[in-house]
């Protein structure tokens, strides 16, 4: 169990006995099915940890110039590139940093395959097609929303693909099940199977949340199979940012404050909501609180006095900087700890400096117990981003 007296606070603390499970279970996942799974460095991209993870995977996700860059520099590794859009400013890195670049449109591609051809390493192209179905309920998160930006549809390519074109990526998953992917699978197959023959790769993107406790990884790696039995010469990768992460690490906290008005009490903390765990808000849901109950979140407002039920607030001057309810089986106080279960994926990479807000420091708890601090944040971290 996690010493939280001897972790400052607050601070992201990831655990390397957890991660290493995590990838032992992605790497046989992936060595069983015969498939490539890859890094997406937008939900994990804690750099000082990538000689963990070379351990166990090859390459890497990026969606930007930056993450491509961070993964050649300190993966060690040309990266998957796909962006929604790219310029005549950023290409030039993705060239240097990629080895495979996916377009979103046929204009896209058309404007800037003919320098990727020209590129001094070999880049592989493809394209983001949509399948026009998801099972991803959040509209903010549902890549296949009616309406949506990202890929092209079926009607919308030749018979014959484009000089160039040597992949498809499709991306329409959000911590699915294999249930999903199999669902989605016969989607893909029966819109976009004609172009496999054409292709040398199938990417079938990230939200494949392979290490939850109740995901059936047998069946996955039957889908898997399946589906290169069917196209043998298509490479297939995954690209998950989640399962990677996923319940490998708290975001430890304290309550710096107690405030009650109208019988609603909130314990405020030396945290955000809206900076440092964002996808509360956006998603939205409620983490789980070690030694907590997580209760309806209007709860708090018809609790007694006895019943130690508390929002947790933030300590930004936004109003929604707040959630709740969670029941505890004592009355909080001042400097006591509160720890955010499962905040290593999609909490870092989202972190913001609104309000000038500290930044949790950034920890490994390696297996030997001993406590790596990562990174600890300064004011000039905060000055010097805002200019």
């Amino acid at each position: 169990m996690m010493d939280v007296t001897r972790i400052p606070s607050p601070c992201y603390v990831m655990e390397e006995k957890l991660l290493r499970k995590n990838l032992s279970l992605i790497k046989q996942v992936a060595d069983q099915a015969g498939v490539e799974i890859i890094l997406a460095f937008k939900a994990f991209a804690m750099w000082k940890s990538f000689p963990i993870f070379r351990e166990y995977i090859r390459f890497t996700t990026a969606s930007s110039e930056y993450e491509a860059r961070l993964a050649y520099e300190e993966f060690g590794s040309r990266a998957h590139a796909y962006s929604p859009a790219y310029t005549e400013q950023n290409f030039p890195s993705f060239l240097k940093y990629c080895s495979h670049i996916t377009f979103n449109s046929l204009s896209q591609f058309e404007r800037f395959y003919p320098m990727a051809a020209a590129a001094s390493e070999p880049i592989s192209c493809g394209l983001r097609v949509n399948p026009e179905y998801s099972e991803v309920e959040v509209e903010l998160y549902n890549p296949c929303a009616p309406g949506t930006r990202f890929g092209v549809m079926a009607d919308q390519l030749p018979d014959v693909l484009p000089e160039g074109i040597e992949g498809f990526h499709c991306h329409c998953h959000c911590e699915s099940s294999s249930y999903e992917l199999e669902r989605t699978l016969q989607h893909i197959e029966e819109k976009f199977s004609r172009w496999f023959p054409q292709l040398k790769w199938l990417n079938l993107g990230g939200g494949h949340l392979m290490t939850r406790k109740d995901y059936d990884t047998e069946h996955l790696i039957g889908l898997l199979k399946g589906l290169k039995q069917r196209y043998p010469h298509l490479q297939i990768i995954l690209e998950p940012g989640s399962a990677f992460t996923w319940q490998t690490g708290p975001l430890v906290a304290s309550v710096v404050d107690i405030v009650e008005n109208r019988g609603i009490r909130t314990a405020i903390l030396d945290v955000s909501f809206t900076c440092h765990m964002p996808d509360c808000l956006e998603m939205p849901y409620q983490p789980a609180v070690r030694g907590a109950e997580t209760l309806p979140a209007d709860a708090v407002k018809t609790a007694s006095p006895g019943d130690h039920i508390y929002r947790l607030g933030g300590n930004s001057c936004l109003s929604g900087d707040y959630m709740g309810s969670w029941k505890f089986d004592h009355e909080l106080q001042i400097g006591e700890r509160i720890i955010f279960e499962d905040m290593i994926h999609y909490t870092m990479v989202k972190t913001n400096m609104f309000n000038g807000i500290h930044h949790p420091s950034v920890a490994l708890l390696h297996e030997d117990g001993e406590l790596e601090i990562y990174r600890n944040f300064r004011y000039e971290d905060y000055r010097d981003r805002m200019c």
